[in-house]
């Protein structure tokens, strides 16, 4: 009795007249809010603060889930009218109705509230009170009805099945109402995890700051934007209009607000990772998915409700075609039934069109915030990487991880509802058809999932070959990376995946976080101290790289080190860093550190730039430091002084200055510790004394320095000298305290004592005779003659007029205005000519033809009623149907088949006419032409070409004759559509027209903002122990994330500068669509085949989505192709001569006596900068050594690359052997010389591969080149021997190892001319003299060229040329050029003698 008592509470009508009621609450709550709020506005207004930023968010959010649900129930309202028109009405529906209306009434209201609240107030926190406890009220009405519907459900057949759906539509949003309505304290937290990053360190906001004065000092006004202007994005039509008057740059496009910004999202996203990591086992690839759910959640739950009411609002036509197909018929059930009709279909395309839209604008944020914190965090990881991880992951992977895979995870958010959507879209669809087909839908389901099964196995197989493209992506970057960074070596020598990837990389090793113990200064009177320590940088190795160590340095010492090549100077180096791993022992640093390493390591930017470091000016300081640098001269031979910008690695500087610059940089940051690696070893002998004199012994006389050095004359001046021998010190003490301690200083000094004593054996006669007895006639005087002539007109030392001043390296170019027609037509012609398109149109023709010729079969052959007669019997119509069916399904594969082939072609041919394009490029384009730039074309732009374009290419093409098919069968069914059709296409166009303009330099910057990324991540990864060095890790970090943004912003307003189009075309498809509708059901009965009408509306029902559609394919092609030109732009490039001169190859034996002449040589590194060497004249003899010296930057290097033809001479000629080089082959003229270039090179490989790449020579003759190049023994103690690994760059490697290498090379080679540039600059005495006797036995017959900076290289030398400013200074034998004690050589001889 008591549960027939309470059945009422189970009935439809209680539960309306309820919620009608609660929402009757809900609207007078509304009201007092909006009274409350006119009130506080009465009383003053509240100020802006940062607050407002992070809570627009929620309040965005919260915002479109009110009118969301007031636009759901009028669409409820309406369908639930209509459906029930033609039955009686009864009590239950008009309680029903009523409850829709005061829904959609409450909701409006509630949203205006609250659009009025945050917009006039912005301190405020929270949502009012009343509304909250509203929203409480709407989710536990909406649970209460959601359990009696499905009770009801159970219990009665005939219960509507809208009542569950509307039910579970309200407690979703009840849910997430409730979220927001009590999640003030979560919000708290949030605004915490900003914090630090916003307050904590006030450089970032500095730099932040910065960046928005640089480019565009307003925050985009999405941020600010009202319902209005959200709902149409209006607030993109202020760019668009710029965009449209005038090239946009990146200083037209508005700052991201911090919820966008990587500056923003972070700190909060690294707090999540390390919040779901926190029992620290490393990042897994769940860890990494779940930290990136939980920062963005919120957004992801909203684009999961567009989804939901998208697939909803979708399948809202199909339902209803029926019942139109029968209105048409003349089956007309209520009055007005046509209008009620054509006004569902209409509200149902415009809930299908505004929630795709907000779908794709929500996940396009989501992706892009994703985007920026993966890249970040992966930057962060590449500073941080330990030298064995290093090894694991070449700089190449990490470039491609970073601009490939996390992109890739950045449209992850795209296919992330993709599961339950697609169970969702069959789910109704099964739904329409069992409406209209009745127990025939089981056998369309169970097809379905069979289907669906099959394509598991198909998905693995996908799955597997993905896996592949992204290794052979990793090698196609490592290789380009490296080819890149050694270019000028090689023209010398003439030779789910993405997730997976980004969590291996998270969870390599970093550097040791305990390896050293940082103490403040002042905090002891030891700077550094070492017990006991035992370090190797393989820490599987059972031999430590340093071993047994104790060392204690006081504040203010000077500690030299010293040793043979491999002996482990810079591994203790690195160890004070905290580089090298840690076995055992405590190693304590007290103070700043700044490092000084031995292959300089130079940004690309401004020397000024380079020199400050990240720290203020101070102007005095910065004088001070240039004047000892000696770099006063340098800059005012430059054209911007220290405004100069540097190429990639100091790519126009000299080995010398690049050396001196970063001594600046460390003197400038004024620390309390300096380690210097061999700083001396690349400048001349002059420039390193003032260095000593002016550095060591001047500006850090107070400071601890520990230096390492080859050059025994500076070890005097040393408090402590550390000699090193197998990763041990083996003595250490003052000189004279250790000289006869041991044997091994005592061979180091040895050693230098016998190269100076060749000072005292050079005897004029006996070289002056062997020079004129073999240069052919042409002796002393003669050469001497030609001196004073070809240097006559250059005494005077200017520097020549060559026009307008311009920097070596600028801005990027990129291409302005439309994309050409020859950029199209050059992509589609690539592939064999373009003779796969008709093949393919033709196709997507027969599958139009196919695909409508089906549906009208099915039209005309089907009853239109069940009583109709049947036009064709079951079988006809089946078989029919199916042949149409499979030829659809085998144009479509077809179409598949040759898109690929044609894509893969074309991608294959572009990238290999830019490569090859690339290799062939004069070096001056590379020293114009930062790295990144060529990487993001070869990454980012190659990627577009091979996965992206194709597709989309022939996407516009299928799409066009798609809408040419709708077109035709409307066209059919309701002609008079044209009538509106034109305009509104004429409409679309000009939007498009409008549109594009700025679209299309968006999308360009994005592809210029790209590059700085890449070109910062590969100088960082290259430069990363500097940077560590210098304790400079937070400020580069900040650096990339203002890149980060530069770039972000681009893409952002590239996205919603789509959107907005698409939004105006869609509004513009709806009306051209509700016109069509409201035609078809004006015309009377009969007139028109009620199958062909019906028809006409499916086809129109996608002409809604496609017409917009197109237009967006048609602009996101028109972006992509721009990758396309930007790759033609490196596939242009002006090349070097010709690699071989087929009408003119010298003789095979040629060079036969190895005689270089050089007349009036004149040459510059571009057309607009000065010349660097003004009318050189002279001849360096067959079978002669000769030496070349003179003071850093003297043109010395740029000599031997003009031999080599790397840089074409502006004037004269050189002349081997008769034959001018210039008339030559590249190939022809590289191939007969060798080289030990200056910076040695190792590649990525083994040791035997980087010895003989070419696999030309037996093990013998390697092991050989080996032992003559003193490497035998240490490649012998190797476990693989010549196959043992060589790291990228040779990392582990020493220097001087490195150099040893490169001479095993020229020993294999055996050229008859040898060019050695510092080729020992980076080895011991012992080694260099070793190396001398080697060069001397082995080369006696060949004419060997000798740069050095060591004088007693070159003192053994037949000649000594002596360059100065670009012009020969002195060109004679050795003992003649001392015989005068005012010669520069003398000069420079006694100095080098002094400071011995």
């Amino acid at each position: 009795m008591i549960s027939h008592t309470f059945d009422f509470l189970l009935k439809p009508i209680f539960l309306h007249g309820f919620s009608a009621s609660v929402h009757i609450v809900l609207l007078l709550f509304s009201l007092i809010s909006w009274l409350v709020i006119r009130d506080e506005e009465a009383g003053g207004e509240g100020s802006k603060d940062r607050f407002r930023q992070r809570k627009v968010s929620w309040y965005k959010q919260t915002l479109a889930c009110c009118f969301v649900v007031s636009a759901f129930n009028i669409v409820w309202g309406l369908l639930s009218y209509f459906y029930w028109y033609t039955n009686e009405w009864s009590d239950d529906k008009l309680v029903t109705l009523s409850d829709y209306v005061i829904k959609t009434l409450a909701w409006g209201a509630t949203g205006v509230v609250l659009h009025c609240h945050f917009s006039n107030h912005c301190k405020r926190k929270r949502f009012p009170f009343l509304l909250r406890i509203g929203w409480v009220f709407y989710f536990s009405n909406s649970c209460y009805s959601l359990v009696v519907d499905i009770i009801f459900l159970k219990k009665y057949v005939p219960f509507p099945i809208q009542y569950l759906a509307s039910g579970v539509f309200s407690v979703i949003t009840g849910l997430f109402l409730c979220f927001v309505a009590f999640s003030s304290r979560r919000e708290v937290e949030d605004a915490l995890l900003e914090e630090p990053l916003w307050n904590g360190d006030s450089s970032v906001s500095n730099v932040s700051e910065s960046s928005e004065k640089k480019g565009g000092d307003t925050i985009t006004p999405y941020a600010n934007a009202g319902i209005f202007g959200l709902l149409t994005f209006s607030w993109m039509a202020p760019l668009i209009t710029v965009g449209n008057k005038k090239t946009l740059e990146l200083e037209d496009v508005p700052q991201l607000d911090s919820s966008l910004s990587v500056i923003g999202a972070f700190p909060k996203f690294r707090n999540r990772l390390q919040a779901v990591d926190s029992e620290g086992t490393g990042v897994t690839t769940l860890k990494l998915v779940k930290a990136l759910f939980l920062s963005a959640w919120k957004d992801i739950l909203l684009t999961g409700l567009f989804t939901f009411m998208n697939s909803v609002a979708l399948y809202v036509g199909p339902y209803l075609i029926n019942t139109f197909v029968q209105y048409l018929n003349g089956q007309r059930e209520f009055k007005n039934e046509g209008y009620h009709l054509v006004t569902a279909f209409f509200v149902a395309k415009l809930v299908e069109c505004i929630s795709l839209t907000w779908f794709i604008f929500k996940s396009q944020q989501v992706g892009l915030r994703w985007r920026a914190v993966l890249t970040a965090m992966i930057y962060n990881k590449g500073l941080t990487l330990s030298f064995q991880s290093k090894q694991s992951k070449t700089s190449g992977e990490i470039i491609n991880i970073m601009s490939v895979d996390a992109d890739r995870i950045g449209d992850f958010i795209w296919y992330m509802h993709l599961p339950w959507k697609i169970a969702l879209q069959v789910a109704l669809a099964l739904l329409v058809l069992y409406k209209n087909l009745g127990a025939a839908t089981f056998a369309a389901f169970v097809t379905t999932i069979l289907v669906m099964l099959v394509n598991i196995p198909l998905g693995k197989v996908e799955e597997n070959f993905q896996e592949k493209l992204m290794e052979s992506k990793d090698k196609r970057m490592k290789a380009t990376s490296e080819i890149l960074r050694n270019m000028r070596i090689l023209k010398l020598q003439g030779t789910k995946v993405s997730l997976d990837r980004i969590a291996s990389l998270l969870r390599l090793d970093d550097l040791q976080p305990d390896v050293m113990e940082k103490l403040p200064i002042g905090s002891s009177d030891i700077a550094i101290e070492i017990i006991d320590g035992n370090f190797s940088w393989d820490l599987s190795s059972p031999t430590p790289t340093l071993k047994d160590l104790n060392l204690k340095v006081f504040h203010g010492m000077r500690v030299a080190v010293c040793g043979t090549v491999g002996s482990g100077k810079s591994s203790l180096l690195s160890c004070i860093l905290g580089e090298l791993p840690k076995i055992s022992g405590t190693l304590k640093l007290c103070g700043t550190k700044a490092y000084v390493p031995q292959s300089p390591w130079i940004q690309s930017g401004k020397i000024e730039e380079n020199i400050l470091f990240g720290k203020e000016m101070e102007r005095g300081m910065y004088e001070r430091v240039l004047e000892a640098c000696s770099l006063n001269k340098d800059l005012e031979i430059l054209s911007y002084g220290d405004q100069t910008v540097i190429g990639e690695r100091g790519i126009n500087l000299s080995g010398g200055q690049k050396q001196r610059i970063q001594i600046a940089r460390a003197l400038y940051q004024d620390a309390d510790v300096y380690l210097f690696d061999d700083p001396f070893s690349a400048v001349d002998a002059h420039t390193g004394s003032h260095l000593f004199k002016e550095v060591l012994l001047g500006l850090l006389t107070s400071k601890t320095v520990i230096y390492v050095t080859h050059q025994l004359e500076f070890l005097t001046a040393a408090d402590l000298i550390l000699v090193m021998k197998n990763g041990r010190i083996t003595q250490a003490g003052k000189y004279n305290d250790i000289l006869d301690s041991g044997s091994d200083f005592m061979e180091l000094v040895g050693a230098h004592e016998k190269a100076l004593s060749a000072l005292d054996t050079v005897e004029a006669g006996s070289v002056s005779e062997k020079c004129v007895s073999e240069a052919d006639g042409a002796g002393g005087s003669v050469i001497r003659e030609m001196l004073k002539d070809g240097n006559e007109s250059n005494k005077s030392g200017k520097v020549d007029d060559v026009g307008p001043k311009r920097q070596l390296v600028e801005e990027e170019e990129r291409e302005k205005g439309n994309v050409r027609f020859s950029v199209y037509w050059k992509y589609i012609t690539t592939a064999y000519g373009g003779a796969l398109v008709p093949f393919i149109l033709l196709a997507q023709i027969l599958f139009q033809v196919f695909q409508i010729g089906s549906d009208y079969w099915m039209a005309l052959a089907s009853p239109v009623s069940a009583g109709a007669e049947h036009p064709t019997g079951n079988l006809t119509l089946i078989l029919v149907y199916l042949a149409l069916a499979i030829a659809s399904a085998f144009t479509v594969f077809a179409i598949s088949i040759l898109v690929r082939i044609a894509g893969y072609k074309t991608a294959t041919l572009l990238f290999e006419k830019m490569h090859l394009c690339i290799f062939r490029a004069p070096m001056s384009f590379f020293d114009s032409t930062p790295s990144g730039r060529i990487l993001s074309r070869a990454s980012t732009d190659q990627s577009a070409v091979d996965l992206n374009i194709p597709d989309q290419v022939a996407d516009v093409a299928f799409s066009i004759m798609q809408l040419l098919g709708i077109i035709a069968v409307m066209s059919q069914a309701a002609w008079p559509i044209f009538i509106i059709f034109i305009p509104v296409v004429a409409t679309c166009i000009w939007y498009q027209q409008y549109y594009i303009s700025a679209a299309r330099e968006l999308q360009r910057l994005i592809g210029v903002r790209k590059a700085p990324i890449i070109q910062n991540f590969s100088e960082t990864i290259s430069g990363a122990t500097t940077i560590r060095g210098f304790d400079q890790e937070s400020s580069f970090q900040q650096k990339n994330m203002i890149l980060m943004d530069a770039y972000s912003r681009s893409r952002f307003h590239s996205s919603s500068a789509k959107l907005w189009l698409c939004f105006r075309l869609d509004m513009l498809a709806c009306l051209t669509f509700a016109f069509s509708l409201f035609f078809l059901i004006s015309i009377p009965v009969g007139v028109i085949d009620p199958g062909i009408a019906g028809l006409a509306v499916t086809y129109g029902l996608s002409l809604n989505s496609l017409q917009p559609v197109l237009i967006w394919q048609i602009c996101g092609m028109a972006d992509k192709i721009i990758s396309v030109e930007r790759i033609l732009q490196y596939s242009s490039i002006p090349s070097e001569p010709a690699l071989v001169v087929e009408t003119n190859c010298p003789d095979r034996s040629w060079p036969f006596r190895g005689e270089v002449h050089i007349h009036d040589l004149q040459v510059r590194y571009a057309p607009h900068m000065p010349l660097v060497l003004r009318g050189l004249t002279c001849t360096f003899s067959g079978g002669l050594k000769t030496g070349i010296v003179g003071r850093t930057g003297s043109g010395k290097t740029t000599l031997i690359q003009t031999l080599f033809r790397i840089v074409e001479p502006a004037a004269g000629r050189i002349i081997i052997d008769g034959v001018n080089i210039s008339s030559i082959g590249l190939h022809d003229l590289r191939l007969r010389l060798s080289i030990i270039p200056q910076d040695p090179t190792m590649f990525e490989g083994t040791v035997r591969s980087n010895l003989d790449p070419l696999e030309e020579y037996l093990d013998e003759q390697i092991w050989e080149a080996l032992d003559k190049c003193q490497l035998g023994d240490e490649v012998r103690k190797k476990e693989g021997k010549l196959d043992s690994p060589v790291g990228e760059n040779g990392e582990n490697w020493s220097m001087g190892q490195r150099q040893l290498v490169c001479l095993g090379r020229v020993l294999l080679k055996k050229s008859k001319i040898l060019v050695l540039d510092e080729a020992t600059a980076s080895v011991d005495t012992v080694t260099d003299n070793l190396i001398q006797t080697t060069l001397k036995d082995h080369f006696s017959d060949c004419t060997v060229i000798t740069i050095a900076h060591r004088i007693t290289s070159v003192l053994d030398s037949d000649m000594v040329l002596l360059l100065s400013q670009g012009v020969i200074e002195e060109y004679d034998s050795p003992a003649s050029l001392l015989e005068n004690k005012f010669s520069s050589f003398a000069q420079l001889v006694a100095e080098y003698t002094a400071r011995s």
